[in-house]
């Protein structure tokens, strides 16, 4: 798998094979397998870069992203799942006092993913 971002993000690489994840439900998962520490660290690593980031992607159609562009935007959706965990959850990969997640199936038009 091509691990590669736009230069100017490349210290971000290191996230790629565990957080660059193309689908929700993959990113959903993550969430929950890893552990806090895992999510502290890249959401400590992405969100000072956030502003950038986008900026950087404002420049392409999502339908004509190149593969490091798409790679970087699944990075800041990962962001996205797992921001309320570190800023509002105490570490809970989980939303606390909630129902089970898991008994949601996200469908995409006729795929599920």
């Amino acid at each position: 798998m091509d691990t590669s971002l736009p230069r100017e993000f490349s210290e971000l690489e290191r996230f790629i094979d565990q957080w660059a994840l193309p689908a929700q439900s993959e990113r959903e998962s993550r969430r929950r397998q890893t552990t806090p520490r895992e999510r502290e660290d890249f959401y400590e690593a992405v969100m000072p870069r956030l502003e950038a980031i986008i900026a950087w992607l404002d420049h392409f159609p999502l339908d004509a992203m190149p593969p490091e562009a798409q790679r970087l935007l699944h990075l800041i959706l990962s962001l996205a799942e797992i921001a309320p965990t570190v800023e509002l959850y105490r570490g809970s990969a989980t939303v606390p006092y909630s129902f089970d997640e898991t008994r949601f199936i996200a469908v995409h038009g006729d795929r599920q993913d």
